[in-house]
């Protein structure tokens, strides 16, 4: 077997004039990844490759990827991804992965932009305040789920309603509300956080909903989990085609 033209062009367009140390430590490898990855897997649908590389980076965050998470960062730029797209991915991953998992890849993200010579800080995404954040976060709730949002803030057993509010102006006010990625875009990213960690099929299955309900419809989730599929392995995509297959259906 060989690498196809296609993946050795499409490796091109990601990592112009580079040659990968792994061909000579695992040819075999390479020859196995590459021409699934970037050709049959790539050739499979019609996603754009920004949709796809904006999938692809939230996913390696979801998953802990970060050594792939800084080769393909470049590559994402390559194919349109904006440094403010970038860093917005980044941050919102906070809210579903925690400080915790995603500090690395801040800084990960920070030195490669660095070095391609993106100028830091970039300029404010924030809309909110202090004083509307949680209105605010209600509302993007409300226009991504329904109106059934409208007083999630304020509901459940009194000692853990906080956590609903954190999640109204936490969640969706301090981070939903930003500029950057509209909410379609969020939704999408906030599904591959979720389809790459693993263990939060509850919460995926709702999100796949709110997918849906807003224009990323069964199909679109179908091509996103399919071109994830290389970076966070077999289980992880079958379980999030199930949680879209059940959301669809609950849907109906």
């Amino acid at each position: 077997m060989a690498i196809s033209n296609a993946a050795k062009e499409y490796h091109e367009k990601m990592f112009p004039n580079h040659k990968s140390d792994f061909l000579a430590t695992d040819p075999e490898f390479i020859e196995i990844f590459d021409n699934f990855a970037f050709d049959e897997v790539v050739n499979h649908d019609d996603l754009d490759d920004k949709t796809r590389f904006m999938a692809i980076l939230s996913a390696l965050l979801g998953c802990q990827g970060a050594d792939e998470y800084r080769a393909m960062l470049p590559a994402a730029m390559n194919f349109g991804v904006t440094p403010t797209e970038i860093k917005e991915i980044v941050y919102q991953a906070v809210a579903y992965l925690g400080i915790g998992r995603v500090f690395p890849f801040l800084k990960i993200t920070n030195e490669v932009l660095t070095e391609k010579g993106v100028q830091l800080p970039l300029p404010p995404q924030s809309t909110t305040t202090t004083e509307n954040r949680r209105e605010a976060g209600t509302q993007a709730q409300v226009d991504i789920f329904g109106e059934g949002m409208r007083d999630f803030w304020k509901s459940g057993p009194e000692e853990s309603r906080h956590i609903n509010l954190w999640l109204a102006d936490n969640c969706f006010g301090d981070y939903y509300t930003r500029g950057g990625l509209d909410h379609r875009q969020r939704e999408m990213i906030t599904f591959c956080f979720l389809a790459a960690q693993g263990g939060c099929e509850p919460q995926l299955t709702s999100h796949a909903g709110a997918n849906i309900r807003i224009g990323n419809d069964k199909q679109f989730l179908i091509k996103i989990i399919s071109q994830c599929l290389p970076y966070i392995g077999y289980p992880r995509s079958l379980n999030a085609l199930r949680c879209v297959n059940e959301a669809e259906k609950s849907g109906k």
